[in-house]
């Protein structure tokens, strides 16, 4: 009787487990694997890949490695938000400096951009920052629906700007054009960031879990 190669008691043992323990993510399988046999955690995952590709076994979503760095989670599809959060406020700062009101039909595009830059990116990125979104690896403390993080975003702008506006009032500089537009410029870059930081913290935790 031929005795059967490490790939096909390994594929048994997997397929096995599948059937029995029914784990939902790669990672849960190959701990469950290395549990039965001897196999490294590496091989074993691409030994699972393989299988997936094959058609032999299915998962409804294949879960990716987490980033090691943050410089890699900000590449991904996920932290597309933040460069175009950042992008919108420093196209509207050099469209308000750059672009004189006489200057039609260009300043519609500095009216556009000032009400986003107004009215939604300060309290968008300070919601983001308290309230991480959710992702397909992680979950915040507390989920927001749509509906919701916009009505917040939308009242936590104008409180913000009326506290810009109040605290510049006791500064040497006022209440001018320049300070307000760098202040919020400032209040919205670092919101952006603490909140990207945050969901990638998030991640890793969920993925490490």
């Amino acid at each position: 009787m031929s005795q059967n190669s490490p790939e096909e008691t390994l594929t048994k043992t997997i397929i096995q487990l599948i059937r029995d323990k029914k784990p939902r993510t790669v990672q849960q399988l190959a701990d469950l694997a290395k549990e039965k046999t001897s196999i490294p955690e590496k091989e074993i995952i691409k030994h699972v890949l393989r299988l997936q590709s094959q058609g032999k076994i299915t998962f409804k979503e294949l879960p990716t490695q987490p980033p090691q760095k943050l410089g890699t989670y900000l590449k991904t599809k996920e932290a597309y938000w933040y460069w175009t959060t950042l992008i919108l406020t420093l196209a509207t700062t050099l469209t308000v400096f750059t672009v004189p009101e006489e200057a039609y039909p260009l300043v519609y595009i500095r009216y556009v951009l000032g009400a986003l830059f107004v009215l939604w990116l300060p309290g968008y990125s300070f919601i983001r920052a308290l309230f991480p979104a959710q992702n397909k690896s992680g979950k915040p403390a507390k989920p927001l629906d749509p509906i919701e993080r916009t009505a917040l975003s939308l009242g936590m702008s104008l409180a913000l700007v009326s506290i810009v506006g109040l605290l510049l009032n006791y500064t040497p500089w006022g209440i001018r054009l320049t300070p307000i537009v760098l202040s919020l410029l400032s209040l919205t870059a670092i919101f952006a960031t603490a909140s990207v930081v945050r969901e990638y913290r998030n991640k890793l935790r969920k993925e490490t879990e």
